[in-house]
């Protein structure tokens, strides 16, 4: 097996750990262990002067497995590896929440030993794909998010207006700090955080929702995945700041931002006694009494 190893640029001894952990599992396994390149220089000596170890910049549809280590926010800059070669993703949580990444350091042994038994499930995740009319090459080829494409307001205390439709149909201008339109899987990240719903992967819908908006009416909405939004930003300032997931881009105010649902999924490995509803009630702390 041809296995991927990313992880972010910062030194973390949670994080080391778990890749000492892997490795020596990997290796008892005779997998052929790639690691990113960069993060190759955070790990210690006697990783990086390993001979055994490959390292890499970018995936090809060779590679059988990339494994994540770190959190949540550590997938969404690993899927813009993968793109859309298939690459099933393994989540190693040395973060802090992680709906995403949920496999701790005392589970990696076991883990991989059911992965490489073929023990586990696939879970797809949507996409969403953006353009921009003029197109704005600040977008470049890395189009895509994961969680949520957000629309906010730049160097400016003042809210901004987002005119917004539905398949060339006005919906309405919400008048907010910003906008975020979320994939289920990031219902559960920046949208729940400003009021909006959580929804189940396999859910084939999308949401809306207004950070801070002035209308108080002003209501996350659900909608089909199969929809074509757009959004045209007006406001103080000259200019307005994108994100796709972590990574920001700023656009002119003359700028028609469309969203569409992208053409491929991302794969992520499911352990069989691991479920989003188990997850989700872990996670949330839901069903546990905290008032004491």
């Amino acid at each position: 097996m041809k296995v991927a190893i990313y992880g972010q640029n910062y030194v973390k001894q949670a994080t080391q750990e778990a890749v000492k952990t892997l490795i020596d599992v990997l290796i008892s396994k005779n997998a052929s262990i790639f690691i990113e390149t960069e993060f190759t220089t955070t790990l210690p000596k006697t990783i990086q002067e390993n001979t055994a170890l490959n390292k890499f910049k970018t995936l090809d549809n060779t590679f059988d497995l990339l494994i994540s280590v770190g959190g949540d926010g550590t997938i969404l800059r690993a899927i813009t590896f993968v793109k859309d070669l298939g690459i099933p993703i393994v989540g190693i949580n040395t973060g802090r929440l992680g709906f995403l990444a949920t496999i701790q350091n005392e589970e990696i042994e076991d883990a991989l030993e059911q992965i490489f038994k073929g023990n586990y499930n696939i879970s797809q995740r949507s996409l969403l794909s953006v353009a921009s009319s003029p197109t704005n090459k600040s977008i470049g080829h890395i189009n895509f998010a994961l969680n949520e494409v957000a629309i906010s307001r730049k160097n400016t205390t003042s809210m901004i207006t987002v005119e917004t439709h539905l398949d060339d149909e006005y919906l309405t201008s919400y008048w907010a700090d910003g906008l975020i339109l979320s994939t289920p899987t990031g219902s559960t990240g920046y949208s729940l955080s400003c009021g909006g719903p959580v929804i189940t992967p396999q859910a084939k819908s999308f949401v809306l929702t207004p950070i801070a908006p002035h209308n108080l009416n002003a209501r996350p909405l659900v909608i089909p995945d199969k929809t074509k939004i757009s959004f045209k930003v007006d406001g103080r300032e000259d200019q307005f700041l994108m994100s796709l997931d972590s990574r920001i881009i700023t656009l002119p105010n003359t700028s028609t931002v469309v969203i569409k649902k992208a053409d491929f999924k991302i794969n992520m490995v499911e352990l069989l006694n691991e479920s989003f509803i188990d997850t989700l009630r872990k996670k949330l702390l839901w069903g546990e009494d905290r008032r004491n």
